[in-house]
């Protein structure tokens, strides 16, 4: 399952581990990902999303009910 947010579709990103001996390796920086319930007044349930930090501030900022909406315009079922 990969590490993608549900509302800003922010996924990890990729670089270099640079020590003093400048012998590079690859990594990875993930998303702060959380597991949140919310609770669709219109439809009556609730709906589980797999957002990250800013995509719950997003939540909080324009509501629960048009990020729904966004997600749908996206062709994601929820």
């Amino acid at each position: 399952m990969s590490r993608i947010c549900d509302v800003t579709g922010a996924g990890p990103g990729f670089g270099n581990n640079v020590p003093w001996s400048k012998r590079k390796t690859r990594r990875r920086w993930n998303v702060n990902l959380q597991h949140k319930r919310y609770y669709l007044p219109s439809e009556g349930r609730h709906v589980r999303l797999r957002v990250s930090a800013k995509g719950i501030k997003i939540i909080d900022r324009d509501g629960i009910e048009a990020v729904v909406r966004r997600i749908r315009a996206r062709g994601v079922k929820v």
